[in-house]
């Protein structure tokens, strides 16, 4: 099998991760890095033994798939090149600042015959991947998702930044499509929205209340999901469930509550990330969390932040 030559566009915090995964996969070569702060780029060229590059076009006939670890502005611009040239993409959530972008680059990816992928991390999650086989037809989803401020991301507000993760992991369990959405967000440190909550109804009936903080003086990541007879718990930064059952006790129609608890590995969900990038190149097969994903994620957070917009003074 000839090996999958590949690139990390922006090596800062995250980037830096992707390089490092690329690094462990067999049967894929680490060309290069690029990144336009020459000081970092050399820091991990070094690390990884490959070339640094400043201007990312210069990849052309260099590699096969990139990933782009970049602010979510330049994301477009350097995916829709990449796409537009033969070259499979990972770009880092959000997918792009609009959906009608997103849009574009998974035709592009879909005309080119290419692999588009979303950097939606917590789908890889150990934790979500063991709850998935004791779910049901889901009703009601709670999360938190609370951070300390780290200045990382901040170029976009708390919903793209933070709560889009779990959008998309509840677009991903929920049957239907959103039918309402009702939202507040206030800024606390930046000029944009640091925290946010967020109710959303869907078409079948189920419902979704998520709140988002990135001004928290602890980290929280937490999803409870609750269908009839059944609730269920899930710790993704700790990797640990809990599963209460409801079960009929006699011929008198009462019942009794059966609890599991149970903890896993945390895993390495980014290399799982990145592995299933490899492994849809290589088998021509969708990728597992693919660009329509990022659009309908993306089109969530949008009426989010809309419905936001409109309660601002």
């Amino acid at each position: 099998m000839t090996n999958i030559r590949t690139a990390v566009i922006g090596v800062g915090h995250l980037g830096a991760y992707h390089a490092e995964k690329y690094s462990l996969i067999d049967n894929v070569d680490l060309i290069a890095v690029c990144d336009i702060n020459k000081s970092i780029g050399e820091k991990i060229a070094l690390k990884h033994g490959v070339t640094l590059i400043s201007d990312y076009k210069e990849l052309l006939g260099k590699i096969d798939a990139v990933t782009i670890a970049t602010d979510t502005y330049t994301h477009f611009e350097l995916a829709s090149f990449f796409l537009k040239n033969g070259i499979h993409v990972l770009v880092e959530k959000p997918i792009t600042t609009t959906s009608e972008e997103a849009k574009k680059l998974t035709m592009l990816a879909e005309d080119n015959d290419l692999r588009l992928q979303v950097g939606h991390i917590e789908r890889f999650n150990p934790a979500l991947i063991s709850a998935q086989k004791k779910l049901g037809k889901v009703q009601f989803i709670e999360c938190h998702r609370l951070a300390p401020f780290k200045g990382r991301g901040a170029d976009v507000d708390v919903i793209l930044d933070l709560m889009i993760h779990d959008l998309d992991v509840i677009l991903s369990l929920v049957e239907g499509s959103p039918r309402s959405v009702s939202a507040i967000g206030i800024s606390v440190i930046t000029n944009s929205v640091d925290i946010a909550n967020a109710r959303i109804e869907f078409n079948t009936g189920a419902i979704a209340n998520v709140t988002a903080s990135r001004v928290s003086t602890s980290v929280q990541r937490k999803f409870r999901v609750f269908h009839e007879g059944q609730y269920l718990s899930i710790d993704f930064g700790e990797g640990k469930l809990q599963l209460v059952i409801k079960e009929d006790i006699d011929d008198k129609n009462q019942n009794s509550l059966k609890e599991q608890r149970w903890s896993l590995e945390k895993g390495d969900a980014l290399l799982a990330e990145v592995q299933a990038f490899i492994t849809a190149i290589q088998k021509g097969i969708p990728c597992q969390v693919s660009g329509y994903d990022g659009v309908i994620a993306l089109e969530l957070a949008e009426r989010i932040i809309l419905d936001i917009s409109k309660r601002t003074p």
